[in-house]
Protein backbone atom coordinates (compact mmCIF):
# COMPACT_ATOMS: atom_id res chain seq x y z
CA UNK A 1 0.00 0.00 0.00
CA UNK A 2 1.04 3.63 -1.17
CA UNK A 3 1.93 5.95 1.86
CA UNK A 4 1.15 8.76 0.88
CA UNK A 5 1.36 11.01 4.21
CA UNK A 6 4.88 9.59 4.75
CA UNK A 7 5.73 10.86 0.65
CA UNK A 8 4.00 14.13 1.16
CA UNK A 9 6.50 14.63 3.82
CA UNK A 10 9.27 13.22 1.77
CA UNK A 11 8.25 15.47 -0.88
CA UNK A 12 9.46 18.53 1.49
CA UNK A 13 12.97 17.38 1.01
CA UNK A 14 13.11 17.74 -2.40
CA UNK A 15 13.83 20.43 -5.15
CA UNK A 16 12.22 23.31 -5.77
CA UNK A 17 10.92 22.01 -9.14
CA UNK A 18 10.01 18.80 -7.06
CA UNK A 19 11.67 15.93 -9.12
CA UNK A 20 13.12 13.32 -7.74
CA UNK A 21 15.31 11.54 -10.54
CA UNK A 22 18.25 12.37 -12.16
CA UNK A 23 17.27 14.52 -15.18
CA UNK A 24 18.76 16.95 -13.10
CA UNK A 25 21.54 16.23 -13.68
CA UNK A 26 24.33 17.22 -16.86
CA UNK A 27 25.19 14.26 -19.01
CA UNK A 28 27.75 14.96 -21.52
CA UNK A 29 28.77 12.80 -24.58
CA UNK A 30 32.41 12.37 -24.75
CA UNK A 31 33.52 12.63 -27.94
CA UNK A 32 37.14 12.53 -29.84
CA UNK A 33 38.96 13.20 -32.92
CA UNK A 34 40.94 10.64 -32.86
CA UNK A 35 39.55 6.97 -33.71
CA UNK A 36 41.39 5.14 -31.55
CA UNK A 37 43.00 5.80 -28.34
CA UNK A 38 46.68 6.77 -28.23
CA UNK A 39 49.37 4.36 -26.88
CA UNK A 40 51.19 5.38 -23.55
CA UNK A 41 54.58 5.81 -23.32
CA UNK A 42 56.97 5.37 -21.02
CA UNK A 43 58.21 8.14 -18.47
CA UNK A 44 59.78 8.94 -15.58
CA UNK A 45 57.11 10.67 -13.86
CA UNK A 46 53.07 10.69 -15.54
CA UNK A 47 52.37 13.87 -17.55
CA UNK A 48 50.47 17.08 -15.40
CA UNK A 49 47.05 15.92 -15.00
CA UNK A 50 47.61 12.02 -15.30
CA UNK A 51 48.66 9.94 -12.23
CA UNK A 52 49.43 6.66 -11.25
CA UNK A 53 46.57 4.16 -10.94
CA UNK A 54 45.99 4.30 -7.19
CA UNK A 55 45.00 0.38 -7.71
CA UNK A 56 48.33 -0.25 -4.98
CA UNK A 57 45.83 2.69 -2.92
CA UNK A 58 42.68 0.43 -1.88
CA UNK A 59 42.90 -2.44 0.26
CA UNK A 60 42.05 -5.69 -0.65
CA UNK A 61 37.93 -5.13 0.61
CA UNK A 62 38.54 -1.70 -0.92
CA UNK A 63 38.46 -3.26 -4.82
CA UNK A 64 35.71 -5.20 -7.00
CA UNK A 65 34.69 -8.88 -6.32
CA UNK A 66 36.87 -11.78 -7.48
CA UNK A 67 36.77 -13.27 -9.68
CA UNK A 68 37.70 -10.10 -11.30
CA UNK A 69 37.12 -9.22 -15.07
CA UNK A 70 40.37 -9.59 -17.38
CA UNK A 71 40.01 -6.52 -18.84
CA UNK A 72 40.64 -4.70 -15.30
CA UNK A 73 44.37 -3.09 -15.03
CA UNK A 74 45.68 -4.12 -11.84
CA UNK A 75 49.74 -3.42 -12.78
CA UNK A 76 50.87 -0.75 -10.07
CA UNK A 77 52.52 0.99 -13.35
CA UNK A 78 49.78 1.87 -14.86
CA UNK A 79 48.66 5.34 -15.44
CA UNK A 80 45.50 7.02 -14.87
CA UNK A 81 44.67 9.65 -17.40
CA UNK A 82 41.70 11.66 -17.16
CA UNK A 83 39.77 12.53 -20.80
CA UNK A 84 36.35 14.28 -19.88
CA UNK A 85 33.58 14.69 -18.33
CA UNK A 86 30.89 12.28 -18.20
CA UNK A 87 28.10 13.57 -15.87
CA UNK A 88 27.92 16.49 -12.96
CA UNK A 89 25.51 15.66 -10.83
CA UNK A 90 24.15 17.20 -7.41
CA UNK A 91 26.35 14.96 -4.85
CA UNK A 92 28.81 13.66 -7.05
CA UNK A 93 30.52 14.03 -10.66
CA UNK A 94 31.25 11.29 -13.10
CA UNK A 95 34.70 11.48 -15.24
CA UNK A 96 36.30 9.10 -17.72
CA UNK A 97 39.35 8.00 -17.17
CA UNK A 98 41.87 5.19 -19.50
CA UNK A 99 43.71 3.28 -16.93
CA UNK A 100 46.56 1.62 -19.14
CA UNK A 101 50.48 0.22 -18.86
CA UNK A 102 52.83 2.82 -20.55
CA UNK A 103 54.41 0.89 -23.87
CA UNK A 104 52.01 -1.98 -24.05
CA UNK A 105 48.53 -1.91 -25.08
CA UNK A 106 47.19 -2.99 -21.72
CA UNK A 107 44.31 -0.69 -20.85
CA UNK A 108 40.85 0.17 -19.96
CA UNK A 109 38.25 2.76 -19.85
CA UNK A 110 36.66 3.46 -16.41
CA UNK A 111 34.03 5.65 -15.18
CA UNK A 112 35.81 7.79 -12.21
CA UNK A 113 32.81 8.89 -9.94
CA UNK A 114 33.80 11.71 -7.27
CA UNK A 115 31.89 12.57 -4.28
CA UNK A 116 31.93 16.25 -4.04
CA UNK A 117 33.58 17.45 -0.27
CA UNK A 118 31.20 17.86 2.19
CA UNK A 119 30.94 22.00 1.88
CA UNK A 120 29.95 21.56 -1.68
CA UNK A 121 27.28 18.45 -1.81
CA UNK A 122 23.43 19.00 -1.56
CA UNK A 123 22.34 15.70 0.16
CA UNK A 124 18.76 17.75 0.36
CA UNK A 125 17.49 14.25 0.21
CA UNK A 126 19.09 12.11 2.22
CA UNK A 127 17.17 11.80 5.96
CA UNK A 128 14.62 9.25 4.56
CA UNK A 129 17.45 6.86 2.51
CA UNK A 130 19.48 7.14 6.11
CA UNK A 131 17.06 5.50 8.14
CA UNK A 132 17.89 2.04 9.46
CA UNK A 133 21.42 2.76 8.15
CA UNK A 134 23.49 2.74 10.82
CA UNK A 135 27.73 2.20 11.77
CA UNK A 136 28.91 1.13 14.92
CA UNK A 137 30.40 3.91 16.12
CA UNK A 138 27.50 5.53 18.02
CA UNK A 139 29.61 9.00 18.21
CA UNK A 140 29.28 8.74 14.10
CA UNK A 141 25.62 7.81 14.17
CA UNK A 142 25.02 11.10 16.63
CA UNK A 143 27.15 13.43 14.55
CA UNK A 144 24.94 11.98 11.39
CA UNK A 145 21.74 12.70 13.32
CA UNK A 146 22.56 16.24 14.39
CA UNK A 147 24.10 17.32 10.69
CA UNK A 148 27.36 18.68 12.63
CA UNK A 149 29.88 19.15 10.59
CA UNK A 150 31.81 15.74 11.07
CA UNK A 151 28.52 14.25 10.67
CA UNK A 152 28.16 15.53 6.92
CA UNK A 153 31.53 14.63 6.48
CA UNK A 154 30.26 11.05 7.60
CA UNK A 155 27.12 10.76 5.62
CA UNK A 156 29.73 11.89 2.79
CA UNK A 157 31.65 8.84 3.06
CA UNK A 158 28.39 6.92 3.66
CA UNK A 159 27.26 7.71 0.31
CA UNK A 160 30.82 6.58 -1.62
CA UNK A 161 30.84 3.16 0.70
CA UNK A 162 27.23 2.13 0.64
CA UNK A 163 26.99 2.95 -3.41
CA UNK A 164 30.23 0.39 -3.67
CA UNK A 165 29.25 -1.78 -1.06
CA UNK A 166 25.79 -1.94 -3.50
CA UNK A 167 27.68 -2.35 -6.35
CA UNK A 168 29.46 -5.34 -5.26
CA UNK A 169 26.89 -7.18 -3.65
CA UNK A 170 24.58 -6.77 -6.68
CA UNK A 171 27.17 -7.68 -9.15
CA UNK A 172 28.20 -11.04 -7.41
CA UNK A 173 24.00 -11.32 -7.36
CA UNK A 174 23.93 -10.97 -11.03
CA UNK A 175 22.12 -7.61 -11.08
CA UNK A 176 23.33 -5.61 -14.34
CA UNK A 177 25.22 -3.13 -12.47
CA UNK A 178 28.84 -1.71 -13.67
CA UNK A 179 31.28 -3.72 -12.53
CA UNK A 180 33.08 -1.91 -9.14
CA UNK A 181 36.77 -1.63 -9.63
CA UNK A 182 37.78 -0.01 -6.58
CA UNK A 183 36.79 2.82 -4.09
CA UNK A 184 39.72 5.37 -2.82
CA UNK A 185 38.76 7.64 -0.65
CA UNK A 186 35.54 9.34 -2.19
CA UNK A 187 36.31 8.36 -5.52
CA UNK A 188 34.72 5.69 -7.43
CA UNK A 189 35.96 3.75 -10.49
CA UNK A 190 33.47 1.76 -12.29
CA UNK A 191 33.43 -0.23 -15.20
CA UNK A 192 32.92 2.39 -18.30
CA UNK A 193 29.45 1.42 -20.21
CA UNK A 194 30.09 2.80 -23.96
CA UNK A 195 32.21 2.28 -26.34
CA UNK A 196 35.55 1.82 -26.88
CA UNK A 197 36.00 4.94 -28.43
CA UNK A 198 34.85 6.75 -24.81
CA UNK A 199 31.02 7.31 -26.22
CA UNK A 200 28.70 6.41 -23.14
CA UNK A 201 25.93 4.28 -23.61
CA UNK A 202 22.73 6.88 -23.78
CA UNK A 203 20.23 6.31 -21.10
CA UNK A 204 16.95 4.48 -20.86
CA UNK A 205 15.44 7.91 -21.15
CA UNK A 206 17.15 8.98 -23.95
CA UNK A 207 15.89 5.77 -25.95
CA UNK A 208 13.01 4.83 -28.35
CA UNK A 209 12.65 1.43 -28.61
CA UNK A 210 10.24 0.07 -30.72
CA UNK A 211 7.44 -2.55 -29.50
CA UNK A 212 9.63 -5.47 -29.14
CA UNK A 213 12.54 -3.63 -27.93
CA UNK A 214 10.50 -2.45 -25.10
CA UNK A 215 8.82 -5.68 -24.12
CA UNK A 216 12.31 -7.03 -23.77
CA UNK A 217 13.95 -3.82 -22.00
CA UNK A 218 10.40 -4.06 -19.58
CA UNK A 219 11.81 -8.16 -18.94
CA UNK A 220 14.91 -6.85 -17.63
CA UNK A 221 14.03 -3.89 -15.61
CA UNK A 222 11.45 -6.85 -13.70
CA UNK A 223 14.39 -9.46 -13.50
CA UNK A 224 16.70 -6.87 -12.14
CA UNK A 225 14.26 -5.38 -9.95
CA UNK A 226 13.25 -9.07 -8.76
CA UNK A 227 16.86 -9.69 -7.69
CA UNK A 228 17.40 -6.50 -6.14
CA UNK A 229 14.14 -7.07 -3.93
CA UNK A 230 15.07 -10.55 -3.03
CA UNK A 231 18.60 -9.28 -1.88
CA UNK A 232 16.62 -7.26 0.44
CA UNK A 233 17.39 -3.83 -1.46
CA UNK A 234 15.43 -1.22 -3.50
CA UNK A 235 17.61 1.16 -5.47
CA UNK A 236 16.00 3.97 -3.81
CA UNK A 237 15.53 6.12 -6.67
CA UNK A 238 15.05 4.56 -9.96
CA UNK A 239 14.05 6.09 -12.92
CA UNK A 240 14.74 5.73 -16.58
CA UNK A 241 17.27 8.13 -16.03
CA UNK A 242 19.65 5.88 -14.43
CA UNK A 243 19.57 2.85 -16.20
CA UNK A 244 21.44 2.96 -19.32
CA UNK A 245 21.15 0.42 -22.52
CA UNK A 246 24.18 -0.91 -24.40
CA UNK A 247 23.39 -3.35 -26.96
CA UNK A 248 20.06 -4.02 -26.04
CA UNK A 249 21.40 -4.83 -22.44
CA UNK A 250 19.51 -2.64 -19.38
CA UNK A 251 22.29 -1.50 -16.71
CA UNK A 252 21.16 0.15 -13.58
CA UNK A 253 23.10 2.49 -12.24
CA UNK A 254 23.39 5.51 -9.81
CA UNK A 255 23.05 3.54 -6.05
CA UNK A 256 23.99 5.58 -3.52
CA UNK A 257 21.15 5.86 -1.94
CA UNK A 258 20.50 1.99 -1.76
CA UNK A 259 17.44 1.36 0.83
CA UNK A 260 17.52 -2.06 2.80
CA UNK A 261 14.03 -2.28 2.63
CA UNK A 262 13.93 -4.74 6.07
CA UNK A 263 15.75 -2.44 8.24
CA UNK A 264 14.20 0.86 6.99
CA UNK A 265 10.93 1.84 8.02
CA UNK A 266 9.65 3.37 4.94
CA UNK A 267 11.48 -0.28 2.69
CA UNK A 268 7.92 -1.52 1.27
CA UNK A 269 7.52 2.41 0.53
CA UNK A 270 10.86 2.64 -1.40
CA UNK A 271 10.30 -0.24 -3.60
CA UNK A 272 7.05 0.77 -4.83
CA UNK A 273 8.00 3.91 -5.57
CA UNK A 274 10.64 2.23 -7.75
CA UNK A 275 8.19 0.28 -9.31
CA UNK A 276 5.61 3.47 -10.11
CA UNK A 277 8.85 5.18 -11.60
CA UNK A 278 9.58 2.48 -14.14
CA UNK A 279 5.83 1.46 -14.75
CA UNK A 280 5.23 4.97 -15.82
CA UNK A 281 8.01 5.60 -18.35
CA UNK A 282 7.25 2.22 -19.71
CA UNK A 283 3.55 2.35 -20.17
CA UNK A 284 3.97 6.10 -21.69
CA UNK A 285 6.01 4.60 -24.38
CA UNK A 286 3.43 2.16 -24.74
CA UNK A 287 4.02 -1.33 -23.50
CA UNK A 288 1.05 -3.36 -23.41
CA UNK A 289 0.18 -6.70 -21.81
CA UNK A 290 3.02 -7.36 -19.87
CA UNK A 291 3.09 -10.51 -17.52
CA UNK A 292 3.63 -8.64 -14.78
CA UNK A 293 2.06 -5.84 -15.66
CA UNK A 294 3.45 -2.11 -14.66
CA UNK A 295 0.22 -2.07 -12.15
CA UNK A 296 1.27 -5.04 -10.64
CA UNK A 297 5.22 -4.56 -10.28
CA UNK A 298 4.99 -3.00 -6.84
CA UNK A 299 3.18 -6.00 -4.93
CA UNK A 300 5.48 -8.40 -6.78
CA UNK A 301 9.01 -6.64 -4.98
CA UNK A 302 7.06 -6.62 -1.94
CA UNK A 303 6.29 -10.26 -1.90
CA UNK A 304 10.00 -10.89 -3.29
CA UNK A 305 11.57 -8.97 -0.67
CA UNK A 306 9.26 -10.67 1.99
CA UNK A 307 7.53 -7.99 2.85
CA UNK A 308 4.27 -9.43 2.14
Amino acid sequence: MHDFAYERQFDKRRSRKGRFDDNEDTYYKFRRQEQSLPPIESFDEPPEGDRWSTWDQSIPTERGPLPRPDWVVTENAAVDTELGVLKTGKEADVFLLRRGVPDTDRSCLLAAKRYRDAEHRMFHRDAGYLEGRRVRESRVNRAVSSRSSFGRQAIAGQWAYAEFMALTRLYVAGVPVPYPVQITGTELLLEFIGNADGIGAPRLAETRPDDRQLTDLWDQAVDAMVTLAQAGLAHGDLSAYNMLVHDGRLIIIDLPQVVDVIANPRGGWFLERDAANIGRWFTMHGLRDAVPSPEDLGELLRIEARLD
